[in-house]
């Protein structure tokens, strides 16, 4: 085994690695601005916004903007995955109707859905259930398509085997095709929920309602820079948070793995 391999088998190097990194990335940027080959007046330096992190905690209330939002998308990330995952089920389930609507479910995914929040304002009213609703929506075909490519993909020879035992259509589905399908059913809910924060952040930043996305708007609207790369970083955290929720689910459905 060469020491490169052994590397890549400890668990803690990656992420060493993938931290080096990242704070190597920081130092450049702030050399670049520092020098002026990068516009300060654009990009604050990082040390600002690192400065700017305690004042936007204790004065902007952030703990409960970013619970907001948090709870914005675990509705969303619920809701997509219950509706998106059955709605990939009856596309595979029913050939004419995804004859019919497939290439419907496709636009959509390619939409640039955060365009109708008038609409959903209309319908839903200025609330957090507007941004729910349009997080919904727009994480919704992919993780549709996803599911109908993953059970599509099923090897003719599980199914083969699964009618060689007299398996129930039920049967098959959660000991055949479902299982077989789980990988491709996750990469479709990992880009069904970048596409809902996206717009949950984005529609709270239009209408100026609700958590991060309002206190961005702000803290531009004042032209603080610091402040602003700061409550960005705090998006991040929730889409990391989301994340290792998925993965830990993922584990919990696939512990062979």
């Amino acid at each position: 085994m060469t020491a490169a391999a052994a590397l890549a088998k400890n668990r803690y190097v990656p992420a060493a690695l993938g931290l080096g990194s990242f704070v190597a990335f920081i130092a450049l940027v702030e050399l670049l601005i520092r020098v002026g080959v990068i516009n300060r007046f654009i990009v604050p330096m990082p040390s600002d916004i690192i400065a700017a992190f305690p004042r936007v905690i204790v004065e902007e209330h952030v703990l409960q903007r970013f619970l907001l939002t948090a709870g914005e998308a675990l509705s969303a990330s619920i809701l997509v995955t219950i509706f998106g995952v059955a709605g990939g089920v009856l596309l595979y389930r029913y050939h004419l109707l995804r004859l019919a609507t497939e290439t419907w479910v496709a636009a959509v995914a390619a939409a640039p859905l955060v365009l109708m929040y008038p609409l959903y304002l209309v319908i839903f009213g200025r609330s957090a259930l507007t941004i729910v609703m349009m997080g919904f929506t727009a994480g919704l075909a992919p993780i549709m398509l996803k599911t109908l490519e993953g059970l599509l993909a099923t090897r003719r020879v599980l199914i083969n085997v699964g009618r060689s035992f007299n398996l129930t259509p039920s049967q098959q589905f959660w000991k055949i095709l479902f299982p077989a399908a789980l990988p491709t059913i996750f990469v479709g809910l990992r880009l069904g929920l970048i596409f809902a924060l996206i717009n949950i952040v984005g529609v709270e930043f239009l209408i100026n309602f609700g958590g991060l996305g309002q206190l961005i708007n702000e803290l531009a609207e004042r032209y603080d820079l610091a402040g602003t790369y700061a409550a960005i970083c705090f998006v991040i955290l929730v889409s990391i948070c989301v994340f290792i929720l998925m993965e830990r689910l993922e584990r919990w459905l696939r512990p062979v793995d």
